[in-house]
């Protein structure tokens, strides 16, 4: 690790000596010879493939461009109500333009509004990009974008790629979220500042070996100067009504630009579950039946904060300081449960009641740092990353149980607190060099260190006299502390012919995790490397083909470690598994793009040694379903895609994927192995429209096919998802008006059994995903020099913000 951070800082010193300083200016006027200030003012390179740089006019209408090497660039100059100015420039020494005359342009009056647009699509070798910029989408929240996004699926707090659990990035900067809470930041998160999602499916070595794949919010960047806001609101109506309200805010000037958003929620959630375990004799041959039916309800308020500010200290250098809050005051979890006990021959033997209610407090505090520095060849960038987090739970359950009679015969109570600190502290130093025109190199290091101590006390309740009595066989504390050194190195090249890419990342992970109540602890402590090779040959402009190979990590995480019993009633529990390892991913996958992107064609397969996953597993003896994480032995996945993007017209896109796979698992859970395998199917359509005169009205609508699938040991039966986005401009395009619709035909929820050796149980589950929303949004501020952007210059705009971002 000393080695290569001493040969990174003797390429960063190297290369400053490739430095140039020079400079191209001028002043941008009107016929009259006024200056235009804050006039639009871009630079491309010779072919305008590629925007360089981009400024706008100052007060006196003058701007400059410096740090510039000597070679030919193109400069663009726009303003609102004026015809665009172009002219090619040989750059060969510091050059003075005088003055640039913009000409009065009457009929781009008419166009100074932001055009709703539809999503597009676009594959690249490592990734698929959607493009939702100014689209129906973007008038949700940030849950609703994913669901949308190809290939991505939304579970109630799980969401998948290919059956893999993606790493979150929001502008390239990691979400440390547990899966529940990142849910509720993005669902509580409005969607209006997102211009793509990128389903980055095998993440280059610069990403944590964590990333086996990775989903990467882009938000929108603003590089005119001026203030936008905007202030929305929406109203769900699903089992129980929703409520959501935030505003936005963007400012930059020539030094600083900071961006604000904040959001309050208001829900209420209802789950509804019918479950039946069977319980076995010791032939296996059911015994009795127990039927479980569960009402559960969610009442949470929630507020999230979002926020960015970069100052920028010269051309080169830039500091930047962003934050991500989320805090829930109130949080209350009801569970209503009803179980009916009968033997095997259906005759009812008994029945009891379950009721658990609880209250939770919890906020996460995350924030960012970073340093960037532009040299004339290359890039430095620094980050340090901080967060807290504080959980508290106080719950409360009561069961009553009847006998063959249906006649009260006793009731139990206890009561539980648990709670949980956690702190993450990051950094990471990236450095980018450009080693020829289509090729570049990229190494980096980076430390991480995870701290958590969390306890938990229960305590049986005496329901004569209310005393409680502490329960020490359920009651323990855990510390964990894990802390992981890794460095990478990756080379990129491009050209008409092929694109390669090839990386290697190490990582050093120590791990202690210790309960000193009952003395269990694990210590793991190991050296592991992760190659990364993404190679792309394009036969023509039509036609490609293209390979790709990643190891990653998924490393157990605290709470999987935890080796707490956390019981929601007498008869179902929790357990935390202290044994668990890491699961190590082996992804290929192969594929060619026929008829320039039209069409594609894939196949994959996927090998993951130790794949980790909570399973329930009932005992049949003491009639109690213990829910647990495990590492299955093997689990092997294949499967062939298809993919087509297709404009019907210039106002209508489609976009269809299916996918034909097969998931093999396997593992033994000490009374012999198991083997499980099934095929399944994943299909998705989507349109989209433009429609209206003036594409002012907006429509899309998404079906996704989810067929009777394998996950861990449990079979899902066949699902049908389906989303109505419309939206609609109004008050001079300044206001939107949006409906969103989900589950249209009531086929979101869905079935789940186990059957294996002595495990014979199946659930229903009814996720309260079928609403509708209603929302509107107003924007404000210096409203005319964001529309003079977002349409007289957009295909540079689009270009300009990737290379930004």
């Amino acid at each position: 690790m000393k080695s290569l951070l001493h040969s990174f800082l003797f390429l960063v010193c190297a290369m400053q000596s490739y430095a140039q300083n020079l400079s191209l200016s001028g002043i941008v006027v009107d016929t009259n010879n006024n200056p235009i200030e804050l006039a639009n003012i871009i630079l491309l390179n010779e072919d305008e493939s590629e925007i360089l740089k981009g400024v706008s006019s100052d007060g006196i209408g003058s701007f400059s461009f410096n740090n510039l090497e000597a070679q030919t660039y193109i400069i663009k100059v726009s303003f609102i109500g004026y015809q665009p100015y172009k002219q090619k420039i040989v750059l060969l020494g510091n050059l003075d333009l005088k003055t640039i005359q913009l000409n009065e342009d009457s009929e781009s009056l008419d166009e100074i509004n932001i055009t709703v647009r539809k999503p597009t699509i676009k594959r690249e070798a490592d990734r698929l990009i959607f493009n939702v910029e100014n689209t129906a989408l973007v008038e949700g929240n940030m849950l609703q974008v994913l669901k949308s996004t190809p290939g991505v699926l939304v579970m109630g707090d799980e969401i998948t790629v290919k059956n893999t659990n993606p790493t979150v990035y929001i502008n390239n900067r990691k979400v440390h979220l547990s899966s529940e809470d990142l849910n509720q930041l993005l669902e509580g998160s409005s969607a209006n500042a997102i211009k793509s999602v990128e389903v980055i499916t095998n993440p280059s070595a610069r990403y944590d070996a964590e990333s086996g794949v990775v989903l990467n919010i882009v938000m929108s960047k603003n590089l005119i100067t001026g203030y936008n806001g905007s202030v929305y609101s929406d109203f769900t109506q699903a089992v129980f009504p929703r409520y959501n309200v935030g505003t936005s805010h963007f400012f930059k000037n020539k030094n600083i630009s900071l961006n604000l958003n904040y959001n309050y929620s208001k829900d209420k959630v209802n789950r509804d579950g019918d479950d039946t375990v069977n319980y076995l004799d010791n032939v296996n041959v059911i015994d009795e039946s127990w039927r479980s039916f569960t009402n559960r309800n969610t009442w949470s308020e929630t507020h999230n904060l979002n926020t960015t500010f970069d100052y920028y200290i010269n051309e080169n250098n830039t500091l930047s300081v962003s934050s991500i809050a989320t805090y829930l005051p109130y949080f209350k979890y009801r569970i209503d449960n009803l179980t009916i006990i009968r033997d095997n021959q259906g005759n009812f033997l008994s029945r009891f009641t379950a009721d658990n209610l609880s209250r939770d407090n919890k906020y996460n505090l995350g924030f960012d740092l970073d340093y960037s520095h532009d040299f004339t060849k290359g890039q430095l960038v620094f980050n340090t990353h901080y967060t807290t987090y504080n959980y508290e739970r106080n719950q409360g359950a009561l069961s009553e149980f009847f006998d063959v009679n249906d006649n009260f015969q006793s009731r139990s109570a206890f009561n539980t607190n648990a709670n949980q600190e956690t702190q993450i502290i990051a950094a990471k130093l990236d450095y980018s060099l450009p080693v020829t025109d289509n090729s570049s190199f990229q190494t980096g290091v980076k430390f991480s260190n995870i701290t958590t101590e969390s306890n938990l006390s229960q305590f049986d309740v005496n329901l004569n006299t209310g005393n409680e009595t502490l329960d020490v066989l359920n009651s323990d504390t855990f510390d964990y502390d894990e802390r992981i050194f890794a460095g990478y190195m990756n080379y990129e090249i491009s050209n008409e012919k092929f694109d390669l890419t090839i990386g290697l990342r190490a990582e050093q992970t120590n791990l202690e995790g210790a309960s000193p109540v009952t003395f269990i602890s694990n210590t793991q402590d190991y050296l592991e490397l992760f190659p990364t090779v993404s190679f792309q040959y394009n036969i023509s402009d039509q036609y490609n083909v293209y390979a790709n190979y990643k190891r990653s990590i998924s490393r157990p995480g605290y709470s999987d470690l935890n080796p707490f019993r956390f019981f929601l009633n007498d008869n179902y529990v929790i357990i935390g598994n202290p044994q668990l390892v890491p699961t190590f991913l082996d992804h290929y996958w192969v594929g060619t793009t026929l008829f320039d992107g039209l069409l594609t064609f894939e196949a994959y397969y996927q090998n993951f040694d130790g794949a980790i996953s909570e399973i329930p597993r009932q005992n049949n003896n003491t009639n109690i379903i213990e829910y647990q994480s495990v590492n299955f032995d093997k689990t092997v996945e294949f499967g062939f895609d298809m993919v087509i993007d297709y404009s019907v017209t210039e106002r209508w896109d489609t976009f269809f994927v299916t996918s034909f796979y097969n998931r093999e698992e396997e593992t033994n859970f000490g009374n012999g192995i198991v083997t499980q395998d099934q095929w399944s199917n994943y299909t998705n359509l989507t349109n989209s429209l433009s429609l209206l005169k003036d594409n002012s009205l907006s429509v899309y609508f998404d079906l996704i096919w989810l067929g009777k699938n394998l996950q861990g040991f449990q079979t899902v039966e066949d699902r049908l998802f389906s989303q109505l986005a419309i939206s609609k401009t109004v008050f001079n395009k300044q206001g939107t008006i949006s409906l969103s619709i989900s589950d249209l035909f009531n086929t979101h929820n869905f079935d789940v059994a186990t059957q294996y050796q002595n495990q014979f149980n199946k659930q229903f589950i009814d996720i309260d995903d079928r609403y509708i929303r209603l929302g509107f949004r107003y924007k404000f501020g210096n409203t005319k020099l964001e529309f003079n952007e977002r349409t007289n210059e957009l295909e540079e705009r689009d270009r300009l913000n990737k290379t930004q971002n």
